[in-house]
């Protein structure tokens, strides 16, 4: 027994010898869940567990890629070191190398090509301070009009539509708290099961509640399984099936007659339209029955209070921005907008979707929401920088828009933050072949991506682990991600790596931070009065009051809970409807003789975006090791398809090869690819080139294909 005894307590000496807790939040999906790494220390190795933490947003929930999320920034793989591309191979050089080569490359570029030679793509998982920042290197350090951003490719006909409507973007116009005590809910073209899981318990409490959910989707997910009625819509035709539900609303006088003409322009436009629509035809169009439009319209415009939610489902289109506000119309015309429990919200799809896009990063913006073109907001944030309202460029293009200048030639050299656009982009073999084509390419990574492997020269990022800073969630929350776990090898963060090149080109004084809380300091100013205004918001009273949500003026101010309660932003205070074709004025691709199948894409649980960082996680790559092409049983005896097999799918574009999983749950004429893997199971290579006309967005949700056997 002594003995038994001895050697139990000299186990238990081996075991933790130290431990450190680390706050933070998890890098995936605009829920940002906080959540604690503790890391203990044993004899001969590290342990890590990963817990939630209490928040207003999450309340402590994580999914499985937060509670993974750890297992990417301690990779083997993960870049700790400047490496620059000698004879094809990728050596390690210095910081100071690095930065120089940067310096000779791009002064090069711009004498030979001009200013707007150079490109800046960014990303919206990087904080609100690098969002910022890199929109004012662009236009500051380099004077390029050339800069946009991931998620172009995400949220921008959601943003786009909430702006033409309401006059403001705000991801949820209400607190998520408010969605259990709602009466009915659609939610639309989203997976909240796989994409946001966290957010699920606030949809279940409302049912609980007793509130109707209608689900709009070509297929069946975990989300429709919550659905008391599940709307099985043809791929693409959402603004047509929307214009079914209004016509049943205003014909059945279901309306909101006083909302309307107190709150709302452009409704007789609607209504004149949609009267003299054939709800056959478009129950014909959508593959949704006269019966269940009529009872979705029924149900939603009748209960006292509601909401709509979209996501990457409708918004994924070439037209997008007009599906979104289709379905505005709809809330609008049953006044569910503005009081408590009804509103709208876009299911944001990257960390800081929200705020990487209200600060500088696309094209047409500057921060706080304002417009490059509008001469006062120019004025004003020339002034914050301490430059001439006329030394600032002008208007770029979107993100893939960038990729057809390189190919033009226009473009010739081009600095990637943090994305992976040859795997996200449509057309991806044409944006592969254009990004060859550039003089200079540097890649800013946790990793050497597919996109990343085509840079003359990789600078080391900082992960989530370490790289303090805030992020606006799917509600417009600030939060404050605490990241103190000190950077390994070489690795900077991506506003010091800004900072740096910035000094090299001589534009050391514009730059001159010494953390992120300076940065966040002068965005406040930047933002102030401007539709984003963050000017009340401070690290301070983040962290006392665990997020505030945007508008917040002034220090006094508790946030803004639910907008839009006395009137819309526009300049007359009243919501804009629109008549919506039931016809894009781009028209969409169709299934035809050669090509049969839709294809539409989206994500499972254990990924996020294009796998780079949830494919280096073992206990997530486990869950899903390869793609697949999800297919009803049905459709796959007609081709030939035994399940579990490998399936060649081709566009007009390209060819994929994935493995068949027979399911019963999607639509007979359609077919499901996730868009996480890249090369030969790269699914935008499939994707179409055309884009919405107002936000430039990709049709990534609808494309012709045809299958055979491997």
């Amino acid at each position: 027994m002594t003995e038994l005894l001895l050697k139990y307590f000299r186990t238990k000496q081996q075991e933790v010898q130290s431990e450190k807790v680390y706050d933070t939040q998890c890098p995936f999906c605009s829920m940002q869940c906080k959540m604690q790494l503790i890391e203990q220390s044993v004899v001969t190795r590290k342990k890590y567990t990963t817990v939630g933490k209490d928040n207003p947003t999450s309340e402590g929930r994580l999914c499985i890629k937060g509670l993974n999320a750890h297992q990417h920034p301690f990779h083997q793989d993960r870049i700790l070191h400047p490496l620059l591309k000698v004879n094809g191979e990728f050596v390690r050089i210095s910081w100071e190398q690095a930065i120089a080569h940067i310096k000779e490359q791009f002064t090069r570029i711009q004498a030979e090509d001009g200013l707007n030679a150079l490109s800046v793509y960014g990303s919206a998982s990087i904080t609100n301070e690098e969002a910022y920042l890199l929109g004012k290197f662009a236009r500051v350090a380099l004077k390029t009009r050339y800069i946009d951003y991931n998620g172009r490719l995400c949220m921008s006909a959601a943003a786009t539509a909430a702006n033409q409507t309401f006059g403001l973007d705000r991801g949820l116009t209400n607190a998520l708290s408010e969605v259990p005590h709602t009466r009915v809910i659609i939610l639309a073209g989203t997976n909240i099961a796989e994409c946001q899981p966290t957010i699920m318990p606030y949809f279940e409490k409302a049912k609980e509640n007793g509130a109707y959910i209608i689900a709009i989707d070509p297929r069946e997910t975990g989300t429709t399984e919550i659905a008391d009625l599940h709307l099985k819509v043809k791929p693409g035709m959402d603004a047509a099936l929307a214009n079914g539900m209004l016509k049943v609303i205003i014909e059945e006088n279901l309306h909101n007659e006083a909302f309307i003409n107190e709150r709302a322009i452009g409704f007789e436009d609607v209504k004149e339209y949609v009267t003299s629509l054939s709800l056959e035809e478009i129950s014909e169009m959508t593959g949704v029955s006269v019966e269940h439009i009529r009872l979705a319209a029924t149900k939603f415009a009748s209960e006292e209070s509601g909401m709509i939610f979209t996501a990457r489902g409708v918004e994924q289109q070439i037209d997008g921005t007009t599906a979104v506000r289709n379905l505005l119309n709809i809330l609008i015309s049953t006044g569910k907008i503005g009081k408590p429990y009804s509103g709208y919200g876009a299911i944001t799809g990257q960390g800081n979707g929200q705020g990487a896009r209200e600060h500088g990063q696309k094209a047409d913006q500057l921060p706080g929401y304002r417009l490059i073109e509008n001469e006062e907001h120019r004025a004003y944030i020339a002034k914050v920088w301490g430059v001439d309202k006329d030394e600032l460029p002008g208007k770029g293009v979107s993100a893939f828009e960038m990729f057809k200048k390189i190919e033009e030639g226009e473009i010739t050299g081009m600095l990637l933050m943090c994305s992976n656009p040859v795997v996200s982009n449509p057309n991806a073999n044409f944006v592969k072949a254009a990004l060859k084509k550039l003089k200079f390419l540097v890649a800013v990574d946790l990793f050497v991506s597919e996109t990343a492997k085509l840079a003359d020269l990789i600078l080391p990022a900082s992960s989530y682990l370490e790289d303090e800073g805030t992020m606006t969630n799917l509600e417009g929350r600030v939060t404050l991600r605490e990241a103190s776990r000190p950077c390994p090898g070489e690795v900077k963060h991506d506003w010091q790596i800004l900072c740096e090149i910035a000094k090299a080109l001589g534009k050391e004084k514009y730059f001159s931070y010494t953390k992120a809380e300076d940065i966040f300091n002068e965005l406040r100013i930047a933002s102030r009065g401007g539709i984003a205004d963050y000017y009340g918001i401070t690290y301070e009273r983040i962290r006392k009051e665990q997020g505030i949500l945007w508008p917040c003026p002034d220090l006094e101010h508790k946030g803004t809970e639910r907008l839009f309660e006395q009137s819309f932003a526009h300049p007359d205070g009243k919501a804009k409807m629109i008549a919506v074709p039931n016809t894009p004025e781009v028209p969409k691709e169709k299934p035809n003789e050669e090509y049969p199948l839709y294809l539409t894409t989206g994500r499972v649980m254990s990924h996020y975006l294009t796998g780079v960082q949830t494919r280096k996680s073992a206990a997530l790559a486990a869950r899903n090791f390869e793609s697949y092409l999800e297919i009803h049983p049905e459709t796959a005896r007609k081709y030939n398809i035994e399940n579990h097999r490998l399936v060649m799918v081709s566009s007009k574009r390209g060819s994929i090869v994935v493995r068949s999983r027979w399911s019963e749950k999607i639509r007979q004429d359609t077919v499901f690819v996730p868009f996480h893997w890249a090369d030969s199971q790269n699914v935008n290579l499939l994707v179409g080139e055309e884009l919405d006309p107002y936000c430039r967005m990709p049709g990534f949700k609808v494309s012709a294909v045809k299958i055979k056997p491997v």
